[in-house]
Order: structure tokens, then C-alpha cells, then sequence
């Protein structure tokens, strides 16, 4: 058996000492029974450096890489995330790809070309762990056995903490909260209570406060308790019919009673739905899982990122692929949808700084440039 280690994907460029370089390989070549591959390779990342300074894992120390021919921005990230230690499978890659195209101010994370620079910057927060960070930064007493009765005091105090001291953390949540208080979706002295529960919720069901604001954007024009289309309503459209959303909450027989209900007591119904659904196994759920979550679970079972969603009705433009309702609606369509509602709705520039309108320019020019490459 000779298995092929591919230098390019081991290898991206950067400074380290090469006798790191060669335990590696070499650590690699017993295992496969193959000193030939392991001086093979061994040979041709020798050649791409000089000196001392050769080429480096790619792992926690590389600030950024080149792109080689055939690479894709979600498997530099599983790369980069493997060499740190840390398996990640396919939704997660895709949501930080999505996180490293925003930070180096690409338009579509499924476009990049050979000879790109891109700063790994942003993959550094994942390897850290929100959680760690926030532990860190609250300074929070764990006694050595905590009382049980106190457990539920302590996580809500630590909720609190991070919301009043970190508002920043969370800016889409944040916007998105005000925007509601401004229209009346929330009394403005029950503004802090909902942040604390979608905050204790994003960390039991692991996902970020951020999405699932942007959720709400696409679902209730922001937390409007009252939204409805006379078949789903609340803030995430709870929908009638057996084994769906109103039921899971307990209004399976009067669905339109969750009208009646504020956007407290319906987040307590969506902590329910999300239980229902098994959302935390899918944890940490990215904006697609958590959407999908809420919009069609099961075509959370197709995790490809352009494969065609089974989803049934009509729906918004903004997910469809170029906006267009008779084009499929796909994963990588549903992120840039909701990201790009949520900056409609609040206002906001792109990620990349762009305008809303100038970001709609942009991805009709990249649309209208993977169109011509695809007759090509």
C-alpha cells in the first residue's frame, strides 16, 4: 500500500524549523510502511523554502496561506483546524469559511484563486472558544461543590454579567432588540430579560446570539410576537399540523394562541422546539443548522453546501439562489440570505463594509462571473 501525501496539503507557506517539519513527515511515513512518499514530499517542501526558513503545518501559528490550485476556503479551514487538534465536520467548516471570507472582505467564500493571501486571523477566536473567553473575562467564583439550588442563580448572574458588560459581543442581537423595543415588539423594560434568555438559550443549544437574531429578521421582522402568514406565527413562525412547531410548543390544537403570547413566553416555546428538534446535537449549530432548524429540519440531513434543499412553499427571495423564487434554495444561498436581510433590515453595511446596495451589486457580479465560467 502506498498512500500519497500530497505536500500542498500539508504544507503552506510560512517560517518554522524544518526539523519539525521532517518528525512530521516522518512520523507519517512509518505509519504507512512508505519511505519513499515520506522522502518524496520531504524533497519538495525543502525545495519551496530557503534557509532556515522553509514552509510550516499549517496549524495555530499560520497567520495566513497562499491558495494552491484546487484548494477550497472550507477545506483550508478543516485543514487548519485538524493540524490545531480540532476535528470539525462539514457545517462548521462552512460557517467559519464563512467567518474568514467576511474578515478578508471576499464577496463569496466558494471564490477564491490560486495565489490569494488569506489571514487566518479569524479562526483563532474558534480555537479559543467563546466560552473560555467570556469564563475568563467574567472572573466567575466556581465553589468546589456547588449548591444545586444556587446553580440556576449563578448561570442566569453570569448571563446578565456578560450581556450588561460585553453588549458589543452581540452587536445584530443588540440592533435587533432596540429596533423591537422601537416598534413595540418589546416593552422597553423587558429589553434586558430577552437578551439574557437568548443568550442562556444560544449556550445550551450552542449557537451564536447573533443568528439567531438574524433568524428572527427573516422569520418576524425582528421578535414580533404577533407575526403570522394565517399557518405559522410568532417570532419564529411556529406552524401548524402534526409534529410541527405549534405543536412541539403545546398549541398543536389552537395554533393562532401563540398571537396572544409575548416574545418572553414564546422564547421559552422556542427553547422547547429547539429540545424537540435535537438543535445541540448539532452543536456548534451554524446560522444554516439553526435556520433550517426552524424553517425544514430535515433537509439538515444534506449538508452540502450548493446541493438543492427539498423545501417545501414558497419562500422569501432572499433565500433562493440570486434571489430568484424559481432557483433553489441551498445552504451557502440561506446564509448569504439572512446575512444580507439582517443588513437590510437594521441598516447595517456588509460585513466587508459595503452598503447594502453595493453588496447587492457585488454578488450580481460574482453571480454573473461563475456564470460565464460555468459555459466556459
Amino acid at each position: 500500500m502506498n498512500p500519497v501525501i500530497d505536500p500542498k496539503a500539508l504544507v503552506k507557506t510560512s517560517h518554522v524549523n524544518l526539523n519539525h517539519l521532517q518528525t512530521q513527515l516522518r512520523a507519517q511515513a512509518r505509519s504507512s510502511g512508505s519511505g519513499v512518499v515520506f522522502q518524496r514530499a520531504l524533497t519538495q517542501a525543502q525545495q519551496s523554502g530557503t534557509g532556515g526558513n522553509s514552509t510550516s503545518i499549517l496549524g495555530p501559528q499560520t497567520a495566513s496561506v497562499s491558495v494552491q490550485s484546487g484548494d477550497t476556503l472550507s477545506g483550508i479551514v478543516r485543514q487548519f483546524m485538524a493540524a490545531s487538534g480540532k476535528n470539525i465536520g462539514q457545517t462548521e467548516s462552512m460557517r467559519l469559511a464563512q467567518e474568514v471570507a467576511r474578515s478578508n472582505n471576499l464577496a463569496n467564500a466558494n471564490l477564491i484563486y490560486p495565489g490569494q493571501r488569506i489571514n487566518l486571523s479569524a479562526l483563532q477566536q474558534a480555537l479559543n472558544g467563546p466560552a473560555a473567553d467570556t469564563q475568563a473575562n467574567l472572573a466567575l467564583p466556581k465553589p468546589a461543590n456547588p449548591n444545586p439550588a444556587q446553580t440556576g442563580v449563578a448561570a442566569t448572574a453570569q448571563v446578565q454579567l456578560e450581556a450588561r458588560g460585553n453588549v458589543s459581543a452581540n452587536p445584530v442581537l443588540e440592533k435587533t432588540l432596540d429596533r423591537a423595543v422601537t416598534k413595540g415588539f418589546i416593552p422597553a423594560h423587558e429589553k434586558q430579560a430577552v437578551m439574557d434568555k437568548i443568550l442562556q438559550m444560544s449556550k445550551e443549544h450552542k449557537f451564536k446570539p447573533d443568528d439567531f437574531a438574524r433568524l428572527t429578521l427573516m422569520e418576524s421582522d425582528g421578535m414580533n410576537p404577533r407575526s403570522t402568514n394565517n399557518r405559522c406565527h410568532g417570532i419564529i413562525q411556529f406552524c401548524d399540523g402534526p409534529d410541527r412547531g405549534a405543536a412541539s410548543a403545546g398549541f398543536g390544537q389552537n395554533p393562532r394562541a401563540i398571537l396572544g403570547h409575548s416574545v418572553l413566553q414564546q422564547l421559552d416555546m422556542v427553547g422547547k422546539y429547539f429540545d424537540d428538534t435535537g438543535l445541540k446535537n448539532f452543536g456548534p449549530a451554524g446560522l444554516d443548522d439553526l435556520y433550517l432548524t426552524v424553517l425544514t429540519p430535515a433537509a439538515r440531513n444534506e449538508t452540502r453546501p450548493d446541493a438543492n434543499l427539498n423545501i417545501a412553499g414558497p419562500q422569501a427571495p432572499y433565500l433562493h439562489v440570486n434571489r430568484d423564487t424559481k432557483a433553489p434554495i441551498t445552504r451557502a444561498s440561506i446564509l448569504q440570505g439572512l446575512h444580507q436581510n439582517a443588513n437590510d433590515r437594521l441598516g447595517l453595511k456588509a460585513e466587508n463594509g459595503q452598503t447594502p446596495a453595493a453588496a447587492r451589486a457585488q454578488a450580481i457580479r460574482v453571480s454573473a462571473y461563475q456564470s460565464n465560467n460555468e459555459i466556459r
